[in-house]
Parts: C-alpha cells; structure tokens; sequence
C-alpha cells in the first residue's frame, strides 16, 4: 500500500490558504480516483483506494501542520510500511511560484515545520515529496501570516492547476515512476 499525505491545517478558517495546498491536492486524487475521505483515525481524515493499480491511502492529518509527523507515523506504524518506500508527502513551498510544482525522492525540511515533524516522527528524510508553489513571502510580512493567507484569485487559478500536476505526479510515482514524474514535472512551467 502507498500512503499520500497531503499536508494542511484541519480547521475551516484555514481552507484554500497557502499552507493548505496539500489538503487541495488530496481533494484533487479523491475526485479523480473516487476515493471517499470518510475514514476517521490514526488523528487523520483519510480514505482508500486505487491509483495505478495499487492500492493507496490518501490523508489529510488532523494534527494541524507542526505535529503532522505524529499522524504519518502512526499510520506507518499500525500498517507496518516502510516510509522510504511507502510514503509520498504534498506540501506549500515558498521558493515555488504559484503554478509550481517540484518532485523530490527526498531532502532535508528546507524550514519546513510539517516536514520536519516527519522526519523527527519517522526517523528519515529518504521519502518521495511534491512541494507546490505558493509564492514567495511579500518584504515585511511574516511567513506564518503569509503561509495562512490566501491566493489572489489570479494565483489561485494558477495553483489549481498546480494541484492538477501534483495528482498527475503522484500518480506516476505509485506507479514506480519518480524519475519521469521529475522529468516531466520539475522544468514545468
């Protein structure tokens, strides 16, 4: 089983910001796969299903960004998967343009808080990742106010379309193919 985990923050007030584009990218798998996000445990809203043939577990932790590691090793662990294998994490990025997207096999947090969570939680940084674009910080605005902030509507057209790459990219990856989810993706403009 292959578990995706697109990153965000649980609550209303938090829907379509920045920091919760990985939410939208899971939104984006489940109606393109039919995948019902009913499922209510491990501190994750989260469904199964198929992409590629291969059964697949899309997530949306409940622990909100900074404790999300705490949600993906617990599923890791009730499953018994291997995240440098099992794993494909979605999540905002501020060196990306809206519109962006970047595959990665694996990395360091770059100062990501939901990132570093993971890696602390399950003990490496070798798992797949997309990072989506959200724009760069404006001068004079703090990242957290920035990150919780929404898309103008120019840059949110701009990001759904990047969301649609991401599910695209994702699909390749469960279907064994990161190298051609980079080589297709990561020049994208």
């Amino acid at each position: 089983m292959y578990v995706i985990v697109g990153l965000g923050n649980p609550d209303k007030k938090y829907e379509k910001t920045r920091h919760n584009v990985g939410f939208d990218v899971i939104d984006v798998l489940a109606k393109k796969y039919n995948v019902e996000l009913t499922e209510k445990k491990h501190r994750a809203l989260s469904g199964s299903g198929y992409i590629a043939g291969k059964k697949v577990l899309l997530v949306k932790p409940q622990t909100y960004m900074n404790l999300s590691g705490e949600c993906v090793a617990a599923i890791l662990n009730f499953y018994k998967l291997d995240p440098e294998n099992d794993l494909l994490v979605i999540f905002d990025d501020v060196s990306l343009a809206p519109g962006r997207i970047r595959v990665r096999a694996k990395g360091s947090a770059g100062g990501h808080n939901g990132i570093k969570n993971i890696i602390a939680m399950t003990g490496t940084q070798n798992f797949s990742r997309i990072k989506v674009g959200v724009g760069e910080k404006p001068k004079g605005w703090d990242l957290a106010d920035y990150v919780l902030s929404r898309f103008s509507k120019d840059d949110r057209a701009l990001a759904e379309g990047a969301f649609a790459d991401a599910a695209d990219a994702a699909q390749l990856i469960v279907a064994g193919d990161l190298e051609g989810a980079m080589n297709q993706f990561n020049g994208k403009k």
